[in-house]
């Protein structure tokens, strides 16, 4: 029973996701947990950025892999074939912030309705499952969820979401990516959300190693938590990409209540 509830929250999720390219409603549905959480579970905030900021980031290197398929001007076919590559491989990065979205819905909302029982500690350990229930149970209570605790549930979100769902699927996407050069400048990513200010910044060595992107992932959280996190809800204004009309059709073609 318990299974079948779970897969019915998946279900959910993945249908607020929307396909690929609808990166609108992965950001609206990443806040709605936030807020849903009483503003306690600071991963979805964090992943609504990431989300909307990669818009932008893709269409830069898109850009860029356009320039360096000037090279393969001579040979259309050749150069048709790269930039077919370069789609493909942000199209896997696409999937896996949809899968990131609907996984993090299913999990979040199970443990609010049904706790953390045994098949939820099964899914994602028992220090995930006790963190996020007291979460709830603060939220519930309306009570302190203090900077520490905020920090020790977004680890284990981040954490687990790496481990389960984003090592593997940036692995395989670097492994089928058959452009070097492009590929060398994707693994020396460098962020630029919204709420970093001019003088923060974070450029990976490789993006393809999971133990940089954790170590990344959490100084993007602390530089959330010193800016402030109304700050950093209010700067997912300044992608300019508003959520409203498509996402209000995605709200009520799941039938989910969430805060508005």
């Amino acid at each position: 029973m318990t299974a079948t509830i779970y897969a019915a929250l998946q279900k959910e999720g993945y249908l607020l996701a929307g396909e690929l390219g609808d990166v609108n409603r992965r950001a609206w549905v990443y806040r709605q947990m936030y807020l849903d959480s009483g503003k306690r579970s600071v991963f979805p905030l964090i992943a609504a950025h990431g989300a909307l900021w990669a818009v932008g980031y893709f269409k830069q290197g898109r850009r860029g892999g356009m320039l360096l398929s000037l090279r393969y001007l001579f040979t259309p076919q050749l150069r048709r074939a790269k930039m077919a590559a370069l789609e493909q491989f942000a199209d896997r990065f696409r999937a896996i912030n949809r899968k990131v979205c609907a996984e993090s819905y299913a999990i979040y909302h199970y443990t609010k309705r049904h706790g953390g029982d045994d098949f939820i500690r099964d899914v994602i350990g028992d220090g995930f499952a006790d963190c996020l229930c007291a979460c709830h149970d603060a939220n519930r209570d309306d009570a302190e969820f203090g900077r520490a605790m905020r920090e020790k549930l977004f680890l284990h979100f981040f954490n687990w979401e790496q481990e389960h769902i984003v090592g593997p699927a940036v692995t395989d996407a670097f492994a089928a990516f058959d452009w070097e050069i492009v590929k060398d400048l994707a693994r020396r990513t460098r962020l630029g959300f919204s709420y970093f200010g001019s003088n923060f910044g974070i450029k990976f060595n490789n993006f393809a190693s999971t133990e940089e992107r954790i170590m990344r992932g959490l100084q993007v959280y602390r530089r959330a938590e010193d800016v402030g996190l109304d700050q950093v809800e209010h700067a997912l204004a300044h992608y300019k990409r508003s959520p409203a009309p498509r996402l209000l059709q995605c709200r009520a073609a799941a039938s989910v209540r969430m805060p508005p």
